[in-house]
């Protein structure tokens, strides 16, 4: 892992313009693959939110910095240039993304956890409280994905993926199943965790244990996670997996689930 402290000068003064100019632009998604450096949202969070959170309680330009556990087991939360209420969670520790092992480990944050208390700042950007079915989590593959730090996005679930969902539920139970229907002409495999929260359910360790093939792969993995309700109350969440398939032009962007837009908030609101 890199030092927090920055011997050189020169590198500092450059990676502080680099940072400034990229927090102002705010673009750490992966929409527009190859417009910034790969290491940009690394850099923001390593030289920027995570020494203000340290040095002053003061994380900008990201929203929150939780350090509790430390360093190594913390995270920062970034709003995302895009759309009115994405976020991105992202580790203060160095993991490039999906692939890395050390997401699999014993005793490795929940990443996902966190992300899911950080819908709390989509409702609070949408001046609403959405369902917790309209909301959901994505990590993209190393071939979709632009930038080389692990980041989830939580934002708003597409409407016509929560519909199809809803009436698909009974395909989706506890063991992995690939679904009937495709979700925005992808097939993917999905998997029911029951909970009001993720709690010990690390969505990782789920897909590299369950889905066939995928733990000598997770770099070509796509992973979704949305919260759920059974048609008897069940709370829990519904854990979806996609894999790059170049024949079918496929780069399994697991964010392509989301709305940006978030249209489904002017649609529904409930408890989440």
């Amino acid at each position: 892992m890199k030092s927090w402290i920055i011997a050189n000068p020169w590198r500092a003064a450059a990676i502080t313009a680099m940072v400034c100019a990229a927090a102002l632009l705010m673009v750490a998604s992966d929409d527009a693959q190859g417009s910034l450096p790969r290491e940009v949202l690394w850099e923001i969070v390593h030289t920027a939110c995570v020494p203000g959170e340290l040095q002053s309680h003061n994380p900008k330009p990201c929203t929150e910095v939780d350090l509790d556990g430390g360093v190594d087991k913390g995270y920062a939360v970034l709003k995302d240039i895009r759309g009115a209420s994405q976020f991105l969670v992202i580790p203060t520790a160095e993991i490039s993304g999906i692939e890395s092992p050390e997401l699999e480990k014993p005793g490795v944050p929940n990443y996902f956890a966190y992300a899911w208390e950080v819908r709390s700042y989509v409702n609070a950007a949408l001046h609403t409280i959405l369902p917790r079915d309209a909301i959901g989590m994505a990590i993209n593959s190393a071939a979709s994905r632009s930038q080389d730090q692990l980041h989830i996005h939580v934002d708003c679930v597409r409407e016509d993926v929560r519909a199809a969902l809803l009436a698909h539920q009974s395909e989706i139970g506890e063991r992995w199943a690939r679904l009937s229907i495709p979700l925005n002409r992808h097939y993917y495999h999905a998997l029911w965790v029951s909970g009001e929260t993720l709690g010990a359910a690390n969505p990782f360790k789920l897909v590299a244990d369950g889905v066939p093939g995928a733990a000598h792969k997770m770099g070509d993995q796509a992973l979704v996670v949305l919260g759920a309700t059974r048609a008897d109350g069940t709370l829990g969440f519904i854990v979806l997996e996609d894999q790059v398939d170049r024949i079918n032009h496929d780069l399994a962007a697991g964010e392509e689930l989301q709305d940006h837009a978030c249209h489904v908030a002017g649609n529904a609101v409930g408890n989440n």
